[in-house]
């Protein structure tokens, strides 16, 4: 744990990173920079690489994943234009950090990550901080939950080469989705938007994720 001394020090990083990759980049969400700004994201990155857990690119935490850089988590979650009545679905827990950030900014989250061991890892790192009103379940995220749809929005942390149909069905009316598509070196962000029977699709942003596995969980 932290002494008194580091937490303010994160604790400058962070209004730093706020305002100088986020606020002046172009987030405008209150809300977001404000979870932005006290979410802890030192506590979802391994200890050898805290020192740089404010700086604006990616990280490893193992299995091959990692935890994304702060613009693109933001700007995820700016498109969705979160409520505080939402239920929402984050394919890829990864480390846990943007399950924490959404937790803040939603009802409910389902978070479905098919690594096991980053699944354990952060179902223990969001109940040590407190972030109670998540579900982390191990599975095949390219299929969602369908035990808990429909959903008011889902956010996806992998890549894939098509819009899965089985999270685009788990949609309520009215929902929205963000996913990065495209090949393997790059991708763009899709925000997927659910009016009755009919997807609106509108191509956002470059960016480049870890894949999106289908099929097997890794069990350990």
């Amino acid at each position: 744990m932290a002494t008194a001394p580091e937490e303010a020090w994160y604790a400058l990083l962070r209004y730093r990173m706020v305002e100088a990759q986020l606020r002046s980049r172009g987030i405008g969400d209150e809300r977001v920079l404000a979870a932005m700004l006290r979410t802890p994201r030192h506590e979802f990155i391994p200890e050898q690489f805290r020192g740089q857990a404010y700086d604006d690119h990616p990280l490893p935490i193992g299995e091959g994943q990692t935890i994304s850089q702060p613009y693109i988590v933001a700007l995820m979650l700016e498109a969705l234009a979160l409520k505080a009545s939402d239920r929402v679905l984050e394919v890829g827990t990864g480390s846990g950090f943007v399950t924490a950030l959404l937790s803040q900014l939603a009802e409910q989250v389902i978070s479905v990550e098919r690594h096991a061991s980053l699944s354990c890892s952060a179902r223990g790192t969001l109940a040590r901080l407190g972030y109670s009103n998540v579900k982390v379940i191990v599975g095949d995220g390219s299929m969602g939950y369908m035990a808990a749809m429909p959903y008011d929005a889902i956010l996806v942390s992998a890549a894939t080469h098509e819009l899965p149909p089985a999270l685009a069905a788990q949609l309520a009316d009215g929902g929205r989705m963000i996913i990065p598509i495209g090949p393997p070196e790059t991708q763009q962000l899709n925000l997927v938007e659910m009016h009755g029977d009919r997807l609106q699709v509108t191509v956002r942003e470059g960016c480049r994720f870890v894949p999106l596995i289908v099929g097997d969980v890794v069990k350990s």
